[in-house]
């Protein structure tokens, strides 16, 4: 039996940020890991290039039952900090939009300056070792049973995510271990991930597949302004993305396509103004030429702009500014960028992640209940949360 101070399960960007603050310390610390490969969410994140953080970083773009809980990490830990580690490997980066970090050359980057700062803290690395079992013992030591033998150790991190993108190796095992030692789990949900539709407004979608348009999504009192983007089989895009994780089965969804735009006083003034352009025109000014033509077959659009009255004037504003539309559901754990919910952020210390009623064990990253927003925020997290729990383990 091998001893350690810290075993580390997941050697994603949570694993690795824990076990290389963790052995900075001087702790002993095994990092473990039941893929080949490790960090493969950050690798294909940002298109190849990792959205590592987002400058605005903030309590406010993360969804928790407990929307106090990310506060103490976040602060002890910030996007500036991590920023300042990139800059220090000579990590060249760019703001895309919307305070969004990306590598200019590669996602491999940031991969491979973590696995530095652990090969520099002395942390042992073994990929492809399974856990099978955690059991807490009498005086407190816990006995880790994998598949290449059994260790113990003081403190044991959990850092193996949720159930997002589970070709790169999702699994359960998180909230497995969380409800054998007792911890209520928030349901989890797929998160960050495009709406899907049936019937006339799939048929709708899978006409303007490709076409992208600017556009405010709404549920309830939330709205993002982003990129929306038709596809076969609904609608994705950022700003659906991002709405996707506020929006639950049932509700509908409102869509203004011209944020920038009162439609109403618009085609009103045009009637004025241009009374013999065709109304379809008129229309093909503000929007893609096939999303007008279907528009316009849909509300039996025809004639000229200063023919239309003020009731097809209104209706015409509703669908262009307050398109309200019921999605079936979503495309699932299969795209979704990230898990909603997870361990009950109750459970746990908002100062260390450490579970309060077992002293030693720490749940971090994605497998606890605390989601950001789209651009880089759920890898502050990771950051974050991953270098509190090394702190205190």
């Amino acid at each position: 039996m091998v001893d350690y101070d810290v075993i580390i399960i997941g050697a994603g960007a949570a694993g690795m940020m824990c076990a290389a603050t963790a052995g900075q310390r001087g702790r002993r610390v095994w990092l473990i890991d039941h893929a080949k490969k490790i960090g493969e969410k950050i690798r294909i994140s940002g298109g190849g290039r990792c959205n590592f953080t987002n400058i605005y970083a903030a309590p406010d773009a993360y969804l928790s039952k407990n929307p106090h809980f990310c506060k103490s990490a976040l602060k002890q830990y910030t996007q500036y900090d991590f920023i300042d580690l990139v800059k220090s490997y000579g990590i060249a980066y760019h703001e895309k939009k919307l305070g969004q970090l990306f590598c200019d050359d590669s996602a491999q980057q940031i991969i491979d300056m973590l696995l530095e700062e652990c090969k520099k803290a002395d942390v042992a690395l073994n990929t492809g070792v399974t856990v099978d079992t955690i059991h807490k013992q009498e005086d407190g030591v816990y006995y880790v049973i994998t598949g290449a033998g059994e260790y113990t150790a003081s403190s044991v991190v959990v850092a193996t995510g949720g159930l997002s993108i589970p070709k790169i190796g999702a699994t359960k095992f998180a909230y497995m271990i969380a409800e054998e030692f007792g911890l209520r789990i928030i349901p989890p949900r797929a998160g960050l991930v495009p709406l899907t539709f049936q019937n006339e407004l799939l048929e709708f979608c899978k006409e303007l597949s490709g076409i992208s348009v600017d556009a405010n999504v709404r549920c309830g009192k939330t709205s993002f302004r982003e990129g929306l983007l038709f596809t076969h089989r609904g609608l994705s895009g950022p700003s659906i993305l991002q709405i996707s994780s506020y929006w639950k089965e049932g509700e509908d969804i409102s869509i203004n396509l011209l944020p920038d735009l009162d439609v109403d006083t618009y085609l009103k003034d045009q009637r004025n103004h241009n009374p013999k352009m065709d109304v379809k025109n008129t229309i093909a000014d503000l929007l893609p030429v096939r999303l007008t033509q279907k528009i316009c077959e849909e509300l039996q659009l025809s004639g000229k702009t200063g023919e239309i009255s003020d009731k097809i004037i209104s209706r015409i504003a509703m669908r262009l500014n307050d398109w309200r539309i019921k999605p079936s559901g979503t495309e699932g754990y299969r795209t979704a960028e990230v898990t909603l919910g997870g361990v009950d952020t109750d459970e746990l210390s908002s100062k260390t992640m450490e579970v309060k009623k077992h002293p030693g064990l720490f749940f971090i990253g994605e497998a606890v209940d605390v989601t950001g927003h789209l651009g880089g925020y759920n890898f502050q997290w990771a950051w974050s949360s991953g270098v509190v729990a090394g702190r205190n383990a």
